[in-house]
């Protein structure tokens, strides 16, 4: 097999998408930065120096959360938890999803353990060994 066509296989097999998770950005707001006259615009425009003004918009950045690559099945995952405000666990999860009973919590730990590492998902631990999930 051509090392190239290896490649193009690996990168279609590891397909990210972005997280898409609604969030509320802040408004931008608008800075005025006033230059001070040097002595050459003084010397220049002797009568009266002016004050040039200059107008910069500071930019609200994204929170990092949005620039978080995700895997099929964590988009999946995340979407599912954030449509059940109230929490859920890992069983639970993977049967949203589709998975059989046997299975369901496995499939969907992987995930979460990831979602829960960028805070994207909350981890809320129970008693026992009980654990619930909430969009963060």
């Amino acid at each position: 097999m051509r090392i190239s066509h290896k490649r193009k296989v690996q990168l279609k097999l590891q397909k990210r998408i972005k997280a898409t998770v609604a969030v509320a950005k802040p408004t931008a707001e608008k800075v005025v930065v006033k230059k001070a006259p040097t002595a050459e615009t003084v010397k220049a425009a002797a009568p009266a120096p002016k004050v040039v003004e200059e107008q910069k918009p500071v930019e609200a950045t994204a929170p990092a959360a949005a620039q978080v690559s995700l895997t099929p099945k964590q988009q999946q995952v995340l979407d599912i938890v954030v449509s059940n405000p109230e929490g859920l666990n890992p069983k639970g999860i993977g049967l949203q999803a589709g998975q059989e009973d046997a299975k369901a919590a496995s499939w969907a730990t992987g995930a979460l353990k990831k979602l829960a590492e960028e805070g994207l998902v909350e981890r809320i631990q129970l008693a026992g060994n009980k654990v619930l999930y909430k969009a963060a």
